[in-house]
């Protein structure tokens, strides 16, 4: 390579974040060397806790189905046909999880892919990032494979797979669909696993200092947790450490929950505690409810911390969530996409990015 050559750098990517809820994505694009220029969403809860932890990035609250490209424009500065420019459009899309949820809040957010189909087609950017619940690629009724007509239509080349967020350092058992796509690189693919040996809760929790159940300290930690109603107090006191479930007390008629009667086979993680040395099951919204999955602490009596969710949504220790609400910053830490998985995408785009210098 000469010298000339050599001293030609390709501009730096810039990418407007949608759904971008506390701002997972922005967070590992950032430390992937990308401008993110700022992020959307419908919920204004989250724009101190965006902003204030993403310096430089303009959080616009909106909802993207009345959004028109001249709002984009005028928010961030953007402009059609930029080769530099990445769309991210990671919504919040529990209508298609393959969990048994109930579906009927997440029904109207079944179509936000349609929404962002919309601002691609307008602007055209150079690359684009998908990540949802696997189903998405299965349900026939999701909008995806029309997404993806479309891309290919607009001469986008794409790749996409499930991939497991604790393969790329997140201490989460996590699986995800991940699209990504570029009109002006056919090379870019999704990473191979970073790590032979995953992080576990241990080294990512076990640190932490002990407390109980319905504990609050500071805001700088924000080490809290959810109260037990003395029963649920009594179930997780006897419930094993480090991986026990509630089958352990199926027999006890005070403990018993009726609507499991007969039922020992389903939803055995309820109620249950996490262990050590694994990854964490999925961090949901509802992380921090016992009651809600197996999100007990492997010997604690007490549901995961709002801190200890961050954690293991791989968000940095020093990540500051805004709300006095405990279900609020539940919710922006459970709907985010990982930041070390997002940080792994986002080096992607940028490793191909400089590769066009070279053209």
């Amino acid at each position: 390579m000469s010298q000339k050559l050599a001293q030609v750098k390709k501009p730096i990517l810039k990418a407007v974040d949608f759904f971008c809820c506390s701002g997972g994505v922005t967070n590992g694009f950032k430390k992937a060397g990308i401008k993110v220029l700022g992020g959307i969403d419908v919920e204004g809860a989250y724009k101190e806790t965006y902003e204030k932890n993403n310096k430089g990035s303009k959080f616009l609250e909106a909802d993207i189905a009345k959004l028109q490209p001249k709002d984009l424009i005028s928010a961030f500065g953007i402009s059609r046909n930029m080769d530099d420019l990445v769309f991210v459009g990671c919504s919040p899309c529990q209508y298609y999880t393959n969990l048994k949820t109930d579906k009927t809040k997440s029904s109207e957010s079944r179509l936000l892919l349609e929404d962002f189909q919309r601002f691609v087609a307008y602007f055209n950017p150079g690359f684009i990032f998908v990540e949802n619940v696997p189903g998405l690629e299965t349900k026939e009724e999701s909008p995806l494979s029309y997404f993806k007509q479309f891309l290919k239509s607009k001469n986008y080349t794409l790749d996409e797979s499930i991939v497991n967020a604790a393969d790329y350092n997140v201490p989460q058992s996590r699986r995800r669909y991940v699209l990504i796509a570029s009109r002006v690189t056919n090379k870019l693919k999704i990473p191979k696993p970073t790590n032979k040996t995953k992080n576990t809760v241990r080294s990512t929790i076990g640190h932490l200092p002990q407390i109980k159940a319905g504990h609050k300290d500071g805001k700088e930690l924000m080490h809290w947790t959810a109260g037990l109603a003395p029963i649920n107090l009594k179930r997780i006191q006897n419930t094993s450490h480090d991986g026990g479930n509630r089958l352990e007390w199926k027999d006890d008629k005070e403990l018993q929950l009726k609507c499991y009667e007969g039922r020992d086979s389903i939803f055995s993680d309820v109620y249950g505690r996490i262990y050590w040395d694994y990854p964490a099951p999925t961090i949901t919204t509802k992380f921090n409810s016992f009651t809600n999955g197996r999100f007990g602490h492997p010997e604690q009596d007490r549901a995961l911390s709002l801190r200890e969710g961050a954690l293991l949504q791989s968000f940095p220790s020093d990540y500051k969530f805004y709300s006095d609400n405990m279900g609020i910053v539940a919710r922006m830490i459970g709907n985010a996409v990982p930041p070390k998985l997002a940080m792994v995408i986002g080096s992607e785009l940028v490793k191909r990015n400089r590769e066009l210098t070279l053209l």
